[in-house]
């Protein structure tokens, strides 16, 4: 059941950054999923490197939204430099 809430809660950070970024964005629903679980990861470690969040401790919703963001970002940026 623990995996079916992640993927679940992945699907909702997911949706939520690409509603909130302006641009096409890459994928379906699976790299949706994808960006929300890595946005997580990333605002974990966003929050413990700002001591946010002690070691154990997991990013909370706004901070995986934050890190969904951030990946979101980073790939339009991406995108932009490579010729078309």
């Amino acid at each position: 059941m623990h995996w079916l809430e992640v993927v679940l809660i992945g699907l909702v950070i997911g949706v939520i950054a690409k509603l909130l970024m302006p641009g096409k964005d890459p994928g379906g629903f699976i790299v949706t999923i994808l960006l929300g679980i890595a946005g997580s990861v990333v605002g974990t470690w966003i929050g413990r490197a700002l001591g946010l969040y002690q070691e154990g401790q997991s990013a909370g919703f706004i901070m995986s939204v934050v890190g969904a963001l951030l990946l979101l970002a980073i790939y339009h940026m991406v995108r932009r430099k490579r010729p078309a």
